[in-house]
């Protein structure tokens, strides 16, 4: 099958038509602090999430049912009457999405490539957050290259967006000259840290391909001033090989034969897969980021729908 053929295959690209379409269903859930009772960042998650900055206007005499954690002590006491510092809610508030479009995602048994299913989460979230007067940004990186949107309040940047998803999606083939470059994760995660200063939403949309302990300092300092929220892209077949006999997997380094028909075998790629993705999520839950999980073999508004809204 050609590339070109394989671009209208439902499932192995992403369509720009059906990232647009997905702004109709950007609803039912939300990234701000107040959230569903049953939503995965509800509870302490939900505490952790700033939502809208604040900005500093002034200092003036306390006033019955200020809130006493602003009170301004140092104002108080040189004035020996009591002062509070006055604040007002930003109106916007910076959502930052990384999305991964390297050749470790370009994998799926089922549904979708992971890519694909990354592509579509990117454009949830992102109608998602126009919709909420907020502003919206990207950073969308395969295994050479990143490319930058800045953030903005409109539509045409949500275009933008998506347009630079698709033509990194449209770029992946197993016959691609490209080669794997797991440091790209890491590269992607230093860029988001120079962009992202303060009070943003940080939304990493990978199969964490790559991850490592300098991933986690990173991360920790990201997390310092800003909200970290990691969207996990995996493929059943990654969790657990069949018992279908002798199978042949490959990527754009080479292929290989594997007879899955060993018990032996599938138990270790199991506890494989389980182990990494445990120390992952410890590393994210000590911090208090919420992991969301999202599998290709479904679509990405039902899973996102049901882990944040109201199921």
């Amino acid at each position: 099958m050609s590339a070109t053929s394989d671009i209208k295959q439902p499932g192995v690209y992403a369509d720009l038509d059906e990232l647009v379409r997905l702004q109709f269903r950007a609803r039912g859930f939300s990234f701000l602090p107040r959230q569903p009772i049953q939503s995965l960042l509800a509870g302490r998650h939900a505490s952790r999430l700033r939502g809208r900055g604040l900005n500093f206007e002034e200092i003036r005499r306390y006033q019955m049912g200020d809130d006493i954690r602003q009170i301004d002590w140092k104002v108080t006491a040189r004035t020996r009457k009591t002062h509070s510092r006055v604040y007002t809610e930003e109106r916007e508030r910076t959502t930052l999405l990384v999305v991964d479009q390297r050749l470790s995602m370009f994998f799926g048994s089922v549904k979708n490539m992971k890519s694909v299913t990354a592509a579509e989460a990117a454009a949830l979230a992102a109608w998602r957050v126009i919709s909420q007067k907020d502003r919206v940004g990207a950073l969308v990186f395969n295994d050479a290259h990143i490319e930058e949107v800045r953030p903005q309040r409109s539509r045409a940047t949500v275009m933008r967006i998506l347009n630079a998803v698709l033509e990194q999606n449209h770029a992946l083939s197993i016959t691609s000259e490209q080669q794997p470059n797991a440091g790209m994760f890491n590269e992607a995660l230093r860029r988001c840290e120079r962009l992202a200063k303060h009070d943003a939403l940080v939304c990493i949309i990978s199969d964490a391909a790559g991850s490592d302990e300098e991933s986690q300092r990173i991360l920790t300092r990201i997390a310092q001033h800003n909200d970290v929220l990691f969207v996990f892209v995996h493929d059943p077949l990654e969790v657990a090989l069949p018992d279908a006999g002798p199978l042949i997997f490959g990527d754009a380094s080479g292929q290989m034969e594997v007879n899955t028909s060993s018990k032996a075998l599938r138990e270790r790629y199991r506890d494989t897969f389980a182990e990494h993705r445990a120390q992952g999520r410890k590393f994210l839950l000590n911090r208090e980021t919420p992991v969301i999980p999202l599998s290709t073999t479904e679509g990405v508004a039902e899973q996102i729908q049901r882990q944040l809204g109201n199921r």
